[in-house]
């Protein structure tokens, strides 16, 4: 399965194309097979995305999911536990400024 992400001009946002439009969510992305660079094509023409590029997917009952970790953390966030992150009102951030 291959799928196209990119990002909204406008906003910067992380985009996924659905078939016929971008959407914000990688479960709406559609499988574009073999005509990827033609669509790419049209829609950097069209000037609708930035930076877009085809990437290999799985198919899940969730919807696709990026095969690639790089872009599994583009679709679906961090691969950290946000519990664990250090957030700037923690007392000891300052020691871990360089």
């Amino acid at each position: 399965m291959k799928i196209l992400t990119g990002n909204d001009l406008k906003s910067g946002d992380v985009i996924w194309w659905t078939g016929d439009s971008w959407s914000r969510h990688v479960e709406d992305a559609g499988d574009v097979g073999e005509h990827g660079a033609g669509i790419l094509s049209a829609e950097e023409g069209a000037r609708r995305v930035n930076a877009a590029y085809i990437i290999e997917a799985v198919a899940t009952a969730d919807g696709p999911r990026p095969a690639h970790i790089k872009d599994r953390v583009r679709a679906l966030g961090p691969t950290v536990r946000p519990d664990l992150t250090l957030k700037p009102a923690d007392r000891d951030v300052g020691a871990w400024i360089i």
